[in-house]
């Protein structure tokens, strides 16, 4: 887990991407379709903020009790209109930065629900950097704006997906008993991600001689695994390359995603 610094850091970042957003959005750009096939622009940002209200002034107390989650629809009132949005965004991320300023490095330790599960406070909060991180780019993607792709939050993200990567390349990918495979990201933030198949698929620290080599970015690697992004548009554009066994390769190329 994450320093509290580090968590801080992460979601004052998440929270001024989204505010910089709303400050900037016009009427059409509100009603875009997102990569959430389901959600336009507005629908994303309700559901990331939403869930920031819900938490604003909670701490776990126990690892099964959620967050009062009836809070949402409360925030959501009146929100179908940008203008309401953006001031209730605003008035949810002052909030938060208060409850953050507050929390103490004993409070990450908390046992606490979480959306995965039963884990710590810490460990929730870095899967709210998590969700942030995805769908802000969920949004600026289809708007063809740039985005900060490096820094802690974009590690903290990173670090989600490659905590399930045994999963994803045993499960997902389908990487053989008795072989390995190495994802090469190659920035923002520069990874080497190994996994060797002994019976079960699991990350290990380095492979010599893996049998599949899948190289591309960070941000692509995490839009991938979040099912966000097409893989064949990727492997069109050069985006995603792969060396080694060209069949499991193009396979990993094809199935990280494992989430939605």
């Amino acid at each position: 887990m994450r320093s509290l610094d580090e968590i801080r850091t992460a979601l004052e970042a998440c929270y001024s991407a989204i505010g910089d957003l709303c400050a900037d959005l016009s009427d059409a750009d509100w009603r875009t379709q997102s990569l959430c096939p389901d959600w336009v622009v507005r629908d994303v940002i309700q559901h990331v903020v939403s869930i920031e209200a819900v938490m604003a002034g909670w701490l776990p107390q126990d690892d099964v009790t959620p967050p009062p989650f009836q809070r949402a629809a409360e925030f959501l009132a009146g929100t179908d209109d940008p203008a309401t949005l953006v001031d209730k965004v605003t008035g949810v991320f002052a909030e938060r930065r208060r409850d953050l300023s507050a929390l103490t490095a004993a409070d990450l330790d908390r046992p606490s629900w979480m959306p995965t599960g039963r884990g710590t406070y810490g460990r929730f909060l870095e899967i709210r950097v998590f969700d942030f991180w995805v769908h802000v780019r969920d949004i600026t993607i289809p708007l063809g704006r740039a985005t900060d792709d490096g820094g802690i939050a974009a590690e903290i993200a990173l670090g989600e997906v490659e905590s399930s990567i045994g999963y994803i390349a045993g499960k997902k990918v389908g990487v053989p008993d008795g072989s390995g495979i190495s994802f090469r990201l190659t920035g923002p933030v520069a990874r080497e991600i190994d996994v060797a198949v002994d019976g079960r698929a699991k990350q290990v620290a380095h492979l010599d001689n893996p049998d599949a080599v899948l190289t591309t970015d960070s941000t692509t690697f995490i839009m991938l695994a979040s099912g966000r992004i097409d893989p064949q548009a990727q492997i069109d554009t050069g985006a995603v390359t792969w060396s080694g066994d060209a069949e499991l390769g193009e396979r990993a190329a094809r199935n990280l995603r494992f989430t939605m």
